[in-house]
């Protein structure tokens, strides 16, 4: 079937069902002559309509098969094919049905002789309440533009299907809309906080009661005149947002004026327009479409950049339906918790920070755009938190604990006796630790540390006064390019390295260079650096850097040019091999050179480090020190390496201790050769800003740590409680001879001697 015969058949079928809608005939009347309108446009030899009832498939109408099997053939959620459809969601498109693991034969339908299935799920108010099966007796797939039809036949029958009252409110949604008790969800940390508010849905829910166009003109001008709408409103929000003005966050706004101003995506509305569909069901068709892709994306920000797509098609269904305000517009009235299946950052800049305490997505990652956003602006953010839409109620009193990964909803008398004495302990150790920021973190002994923070937005800067520390030991430069469409050019880098050091004043700051590719890919690099196997320790870091000479010769120049007066340290990520440091050294040499030569001010000097997380590089340190002026050791990396543990994987990111003689042993060997060496070495990563970690770091003479700014307060003062000396004799002796447990040997002895841990 080409793409003119679907686009006529999904006309035809739907001037058919607006026919059957209009007409008095009872329910059951009007799903068997849907039937025979699909098949007949179809050419189809069987049509089926499978409805939810009770918690079981029934077959309702049939064309082709037995007619003395409907309402007797049922199935239940998960069984057979059209059960797997209607608790998946998914599509199926079948040459032989009885080739799938799933196919369940029922006797009483006669289907034996037909090979060929398809099967949509129908779906109302994002829950499935039916399916939509096509059977042939010729073993072939379905063509694309076959399945394109059903699916749109699928949306008006859903109307249908609701106006006839045949959608069985005594299933899941109903029950679970009944359900006032307290509960626990559980979900992905993804920026750790606690808040308290009431949850507050991101976008009211707009319902689509009529698909079936009477003027397939009126609504493409309808259409239009949304786009319109929706493009001056991206185009203001680029202009107005106040939130890290001339930042990041702009260059998020110009991906979606990418596809704001995206003609394809247009095209394919105005294609579902073509078949009959009223605005809002061709918006929402074209949307479906993305959510199906979306479950097929491996790559995280080609899905990324497909939400992005999602939260504009969202806004534009708004418009077109005349329900202009999100939670945002509309106004935030008390503190709240905002809930969405997934929340574009644009979105979020929307909001009242005063009293958005919170967020909860059903979907979200680590480095989606959104996550970036939210870090910079200190909301807390639980991610991955399965059907919360549906569990959580508009106006419900929820409690969000990011750390302990839960958000507590309509919570007991005890939930929130627990959660406020939590909150309370935080406050009364923030207040503790506020009063040390501008005490020096040092030891009992009298042994002067230093306590840095990691950084990667130019609003982090902020945090270095707020929580006393030495200076920034980590800045991401990554941040700028993981947020943009384009990559930054070189002005745009300059800017935000001056702003930094600016920002810093007279404390230190090391950029660290670009550690982008592996699981930080980018658009304008994503054919090189997807389809990676293993891709934390694929072509990433240095690694691409050194092969994309471009990117790093670019970045030099504009770390150079924003230090000129001052000094600048900067360091190489992912380093395994004494010749990559030399390699990367002498790019940002010439650079240096090429600048001297055209009279550009220079900083007064350039102090060149480089990570250690190959466990590689530790073999061959002896090579590296001579060259190197300082050594920062990446303990997330590091450990993963050291394991071959992947952090990211749930099953095992907890599984290895940072506390196992194994890591503290290597840990102990690199400390003693950068002692002997005279070459200052810093820990960055989480193992630093752990209070039990970072006191076994210092036992093994670790001077410096780079941490996150929440955790300087926690780590200053058990540094300033502590007595190193005694600590590195005991430490001397625990790994000569592990205990049994060196997380619980750490514990005891800084119980007995009144050390600071938490």
């Amino acid at each position: 079937m080409s793409f003119a015969e679907a686009t006529t058949a999904s006309r035809e079928i739907l001037t058919g069902l607006h026919d059957v809608m209009a007409s008095r005939n009872h329910a059951q009347g009007k799903l068997n002559r849907v039937v025979e309108i699909i098949g007949e446009a179809l050419s189809s030899e069987v049509c089926s309509i499978y409805l939810l009832r009770e918690g079981v498939l029934e077959l309702f109408a049939t064309l082709g098969l037995n007619q003395d099997a409907v309402h007797v053939t049922k199935l239940a959620m998960g069984e057979g094919l059209v059960g797997v459809i209607a608790e998946s969601g998914r599509i199926l498109n079948l040459d032989e049905a009885t080739s799938h693991p799933d196919f369940a034969y029922r006797p009483e339908t006669g289907e034996e002789t037909y090979h060929s299935f398809a099967g949509i799920p129908i779906i109302h108010r994002e829950r499935v309440v039916g399916v939509l099966a096509v059977q042939h007796a010729d073993p072939r797939p379905y063509d694309d533009v076959e399945i394109e039809a059903l699916q749109t036949v699928a949306m008006v029958l859903a109307e249908l299907i609701a106006s006839a009252e045949l959608i069985d409110e005594s299933g899941t949604e109903a029950e679970i809309a009944r359900q006032t008790e307290a509960m626990r969800l559980s979900g992905q940390k993804l920026v750790i906080g606690m808040g308290e508010g009431k949850a507050v849905f991101h976008q009211p829910r707009v319902d689509i009661e009529h698909t079936v166009a009477e003027d397939t003109e009126a609504e493409r001008q309808r259409v239009y005149q949304a786009f319109r709408k929706m493009r001056e409103q991206i185009d203001a929000l680029s202009n107005q947002a106040e939130f890290g003005v001339g930042g990041e966050h702009k260059d998020v706004l110009e991906t979606y004026k990418m596809f704001a101003y995206d003609e394809g995506w247009s095209r394919r509305i105005n294609a579902a327009i073509d078949s009959g569909l009223t605005a809002e069901a061709a918006i929402e068709r074209v949307q479906q479409r993305t959510r199906a892709r979306m479950h097929e994306i491996d790559d995280p920000l080609l899905a990324e950049r497909m939400h992005d797509l999602e939260d504009l098609a969202n806004r534009l269904i708004r418009i077109v339906a005349g329900q202009l305000g999100t939670a945002a517009q509309l106004g935030l009235r008390n503190d709240s918790i905002l809930i969405a299946r997934n929340l574009g950052p644009a979105e979020l800049l929307e909001y009242d920070r005063r009293r958005l305490k919170g967020v909860v997505l059903e979907e979200g990652s680590l480095t989606a755009h959104v996550t970036i956003v939210a870090r910079a602006m200190g909301v807390p953010v639980l991610g991955r938190v399965p059907d919360v839409r549906r569990l959580i109620h508009q106006g419900d009193q929820l409690l969000l604990d990011v750390e302990d990964g839960s958000v507590f909803v309509r919570p007991s008398p005890t939930m929130v006796e627990a959660f406020e004495a939590k909150l309370t302990r935080m406050q009364e150790k923030r207040a503790e630790f506020e009063a040390l920021r501008d005490l020096a973190p040092e030891t009992r002994c009298g042994k002067r540390l230093k306590v840095m923070v990691n950084a990667g937005l130019r609003e982090d800067v902020a945090t270095l006064n707020m929580a006393g520390a030495d200076g920034i030991g980590l800045f991401r430069t990554e941040f700028q390019f993981l947020v943009s469409a384009t990559l930054p050019r070189r002005e745009a880098q300059q800017k935000l390295y001056k702003d930094v050091l600016d920002a810093a004043d007279d404390k230190p700051v090391i950029f660290r260079t670009l550690d982008i590719g592996g699981d930080k890919s980018v658009p304008y690099l994503r054919a090189e650096t997807t389809e990676e196997e293993n891709p934390a320790m694929g072509w990433r870091a240095l690694r691409l850097s050194l092969d994309r000479e471009g990117l790093m010769k670019v970045q030099a120049r504009a770390l150079i040019e924003a230090a000129a007066g001052r000094t600048l340290s900067v360091m190489f990520p992912m380093v395994s091999e004494p010749w990559e440091f030399d390699e990367a050294r002498a790019l940002f040499e010439a650079q240096r050179v090429w600048l001297e030569d055209h009279h550009h001010m220079l900083p007064h000097e350039i102090r060149y480090g480089c990570m250690l997380e190959v466990p590689a590089l530790a073999e061959a340190l002896d090579e590296l020190l001579p060259r190197i002026d300082f050594l920062s050791i990446g303990t997330n990396d590091l450990t993963q390496f050291l394991f071959a543990a992947d952090r990211a994987d749930p099953r095992i990111a907890e599984r290895y201790d940072w506390l196992s003689p194994a890591i503290l042993r290597f840990l102990r060997r690199i400390m003693q050769a950068t002692g002997e060496a005279g070459i200052p070495t810093t820990i960055c990563g989480e193992m630093g800003g752990r209070p039990v970690e970072a006191m076994a770091l210092i036992g093994l003479g670790v001077e410096q740590l780079s941490i996150t700014p929440a955790a300087v307060g926690s780590i200053k003062a058990m540094i300033r409680s502590l007595d190193a000396t005694l600590l590195r004799e005991q430490m001397r002796e625990w790994l000569a001879e592990p205990p049994y447990d060196m997380r619980q040997a750490l514990l005891d002895w800084a119980a007995q001697r009144s050390v600071a841990i938490g």
